[in-house]
């Protein structure tokens, strides 16, 4: 199936924040199971103290302390297990450049619209200025705007699509997007340590270093009069293979399901949320999980994050690595394609974790 156009005129959500209303239309009203309730919002009792993991990568880098360095090995490999979620810090990316990285996105979004027209996404690439996800005629949208670009392999990235203003931006992007690049390398090899695979196994089930796919998604999220009413992103497990988020730094609003309750993370300062995506699942034949989330907003300030999405080349096909494989847990998923994988998004849309489940069904 192919995406050539939205089926229907694309409205800029921060267009909407700024014109005054005082309630949302109703193409953003979430049906009732799926809205933010008070305690989901503001955390529950039971959930007030609970956070995600918080993992110092330090003793990873330094390797004076062995005993150190597999407890970090421990945790990460705990998190991805039990979470899917966890918050790094010490991680090596400069905090100079992540707050640039920040705050020139939010300079961009705060352009004239006119501005970032020009850079208008569509949904045959995504790449650019975009306000909605999926193609489904009379789908109820999230309250948020977003820019898409590619930033690997190499070969995808076209500075043309990146925005020239603010004028350090392009430079900031290629700087930012080399450095997290880096850090999801080193990720991608503590997840194989711990599976039992070779260091490497991940790197090269994604394609290898110059063949994985990046992508940067910068999600702004306007304030809304009614945010009990809708969500800035609703809850899915990221399709791809891991996603480093730089959150905003003032205002919380990811939140991530664990069993019944939705926890609302608190992030740090100048710590880095990774999450497992759908296609680690599968490679792990389900001992990591892609776990939903989603985004709430807020009734006084935007926010705005940058989400880095570390994605397998698109035309490897994606299955269980054989060594995790056994007579006692045989392969849970058959065999697919990135590109086929997120067709079923750009579709659809979010839609929680259907799409991973499905892959474990003989009919799809």
């Amino acid at each position: 199936m192919s995406c050539q156009a939205w089926p229907e005129p694309v409205v800029r959500v921060q267009a909407l924040a700024e014109s005054g209303l005082s309630s949302i239309p109703s193409r953003y009203v979430k049906p009732r199971s799926q809205r933010p309730t008070i305690s989901q919002t503001e955390d529950d009792h039971s959930d007030v103290n609970m956070n995600i993991p918080v993992i110092d990568l330090q003793s990873l880098s330094s390797g004076e302390d062995i005993a150190l360095r597999e407890e970090t090995l421990q945790r990460v490999a705990e998190a991805c297990r039990e979470w899917g979620f966890f918050q790094v810090v010490n991680h090596g990316v400069s905090h100079e450049l992540m707050r640039n990285a920040r705050e020139l996105w939010r300079e961009f979004f705060d352009q004239p619209y006119e501005l970032k027209e020009e850079y208008a996404n569509s949904p045959n690439t995504y790449e650019g200025y975009g306000s909605r996800l999926g193609v489904s005629k009379g789908a109820i949208l999230d309250w948020s705007d977003y820019f898409f670009l590619h930033y690997m392999p190499p070969s995808l990235r076209n500075q043309d699509k990146w925005p020239t203003l603010p004028l350090s931006l392009r430079k900031v992007i290629s700087e930012y997007g080399e450095e997290v690049v880096k850090l999801g390398g080193r990720m991608l090899e503590l997840m194989s340590r711990n599976l039992g695979l070779k260091e490497d196994y991940l790197m090269n089930a994604f394609g290898g270093e110059n063949e994985i796919g990046g992508c940067l998604r910068v999600n702004f999220y306007p304030k809304c009069p009614q945010p009990d009413l809708t969500l800035g992103l609703s809850a899915h497990s990221d399709p791809g293979g891991m996603t480093i988020l730089l959150p905003d730094d003032f205002v919380s609003g990811l939140q991530v399901r664990k069993g019944n309750h939705w926890i609302t993370v608190n992030p740090l300062p100048n710590a880095f949320i990774i999450n497992v995506g759908d296609q680690i699942q599968v490679m792990s034949n389900a001992i990591y999980k892609s776990v939903e989330h989603r985004v709430i907003v807020n009734s006084n300030k935007d926010r705005v994050s940058l989400a880095f999405f570390y994605n397998p080349k698109s035309d490897l096909l994606i299955e269980p690595a054989k060594e995790l494989v056994t007579k006692e847990r045989p392969a849970l998923y058959q065999p697919m394609t990135y590109d086929e994988y997120r067709l079923y998004i750009r579709v659809n849309g979010p839609c929680g974790k259907a799409q991973v489940e499905s892959l474990t069904s003989p009919i799809r």
